[in-house]
């Protein structure tokens, strides 16, 4: 039969197997019945953690993958019901040690033919599969540990929306984007000085002394710019500067493909070695620089106050 999880691939698969849990719970608890134990399915993996010693929530929420709030809940209930005691511990009076009373031993005890039972049926539920599910599911479960869902969309999305970006020479119709998203940074952290207000003020100059200026867009829209300024230097024949991503598009990988295009664009233009300069609280930034090559240098003069780090990039 073709389900809407079929038809929907695997973008379904949370809820999929959140589905699947389902329909065990409700089997499940239909096999309790048929056993006759007077336990709630959901107790049974706290139940048996308690087995070899007494435990503090936080161990036990640990050992069984759950949350801490969820093993809580699950300790009172099976409290009302006299299979575990709550008692303060001797050696740190905040926490609680979590114990099986008599009964709940007895239940515990009680339950083995059926633990016996469940076992041998699902391991024969798995030899029945082409796939081992069970290996599958440790495997999946490692692969979640060294990157989450979360994180791995989160790249899915930086990569599909950096496709997205086009990266063009500039153009006059983009001085008032190069002003304002070089302003807008610079206000956030710091305060306009007057190298920038030079700089900004007219770009066109930037380009006419052998200069370039490049320009993230998407859907006729200005992301991000970056310029590369000539240099009259004896070690550097380019800086690097003004580079600023809108806060809008900040995440999308845009300072990097900003960041490559300006050093292809320095290559191309025969350059060596390219300077430029920024502050160390800027992590990102400085963390961005660092990716592409950049290394840190000895202080050179800067006509900005806020400049506490000078980097170069050979590119010969």
């Amino acid at each position: 039969m073709n389900t809407l999880f079929d038809q929907l691939g695997p973008v379904s698969l949370g809820s999929r197997v959140r589905a699947l849990g389902d329909r065990l719970t409700l089997q499940a608890d239909e096999i309790y019945r048929l056993y006759g134990t007077e336990l709630r399915p959901k107790w049974f993996p706290v139940l048996f953690s308690l087995s070899g010693e007494s435990k503090s929530v936080t161990a036990i929420a640990a050992e069984i993958g759950h949350s801490h709030p969820s093993v809580s809940k699950i300790v009172r209930e099976m409290a009302k019901e006299g299979i575990v005691t709550e008692e303060r511990s001797p050696e740190d009076k905040r926490r609680n040690i979590i114990s099986l009373t008599p009964g709940g031993r007895e239940r515990l005890e009680a339950l083995r033919p059926q633990y016996e039972d469940v076992g041998e049926a699902t391991k024969s539920l798995l030899a029945e599969m082409k796939q081992d599910l069970w290996q599958a599911l440790i495997e999946f479960e490692y692969l979640l540990e060294e990157a989450s869902l979360l994180e791995r969309v989160r790249r899915r999305k930086k990569v599909r929306e950096s496709s997205q970006v086009e990266i063009v020479p500039y153009r006059p119709a983009h001085r008032e984007a190069f002003r304002a998203l070089n302003a807008a940074w610079i206000t956030e952290h710091f305060e306009m000085e007057a190298a920038d207000h030079k700089a900004l003020d007219n770009p066109q100059k930037i380009l006419d002394e052998g200069g370039a200026i490049v320009v993230a867009t998407a859907c006729g829209e200005v992301l991000g710019v970056c310029a590369l300024l000539k240099m009259d230097d004896p070690d550097f024949d380019m800086e690097l500067a003004k580079m600023a991503v809108s806060s809008q598009a900040r995440g999308k990988g845009i300072g990097w493909l900003l960041g490559r295009a300006t050093i292809d664009k320095a290559r191309a233009m025969g350059a060596r070695r390219i300077y430029l300069e920024s502050n160390t609280k800027l992590t990102p930034a400085i963390t961005l620089y660092r990716k592409l090559g950049f290394k840190k240098i000895l202080g050179r003069p800067s006509p900005y106050e806020r400049c506490n780090i000078q980097m170069e990039l050979s590119v010969a």
